[in-house]
């Protein structure tokens, strides 16, 4: 007897939420940079990506791109990917993805910032074994103020071991182009 691969139901459902989140985000932000990127994945972190996408669209949740009104970015160290990365996470089913990119910014790195909207929209684009399945990340931009304290990390889930302010961004900082490219539309 041949087991039945439900992988291309689970993808197919996935972009349906996926269209639907990226046109829902399109219509109620306006000036934001979008940027695509693709990622090989094993079978088993495909259908936990896809999984994440059929509920809400998001593979990764929802980000804060974090700054000084001197252009200073926020990272914070991300173990598991041993990487800097912008602080953010999933959200939980009552939350918007902007509360979900609040919250986790509070958890990450202690900081609150004054939301201006959308700076960023990813297209994140999975493959693996024949299949593939997109989702949408949405980075927020906010800017903090210059009293603001020093970023602290408070990460309940102990993914995050560092918080920073960075003039020049690491080597190793996910997305660094898309980030570097939105600071210089920013900031000229």
């Amino acid at each position: 007897m041949t087991a039945v691969d439900d992988l291309w139901f689970l993808a197919d459902e996935a972009d349906q939420q996926a269209e639907r989140t990226y046109h829902r985000l399109r219509d109620h932000h306006d000036d934001y940079r979008e940027f695509e990127t693709t990622k090989g994945v094993s079978r088993q972190r495909f259908r936990t990506v896809a999984e994440r996408i059929r509920d809400n669209g998001a593979p990764y949740g929802a980000h804060t791109l974090v700054y000084r009104a001197t252009g200073e970015l926020l990272l914070v160290r991300h173990e598991a990917v041993d990487m800097w990365v912008l602080p953010g996470g999933e959200s939980q089913s009552d939350e918007t993805f902007r509360e979900a990119a609040e919250r986790e910014l509070r958890e990450e790195a202690g900081v609150t910032a004054n939301y201006e909207g959308l700076g960023l929209l990813g297209r994140v684009d999975f493959r693996a074994d024949g299949h593939q399945v997109w989702g949408v990340l949405p980075i927020f931009e906010g800017e903090v103020d210059a009293e603001a304290p020093e970023p602290t990390v408070e990460d309940p889930d102990g993914e995050i071991t560092a918080a920073r302010w960075f003039d020049e961004l690491p080597e190793d900082t996910r997305d660094r182009e898309e980030l570097l490219a939105w600071r210089r539309r920013r900031f000229g």
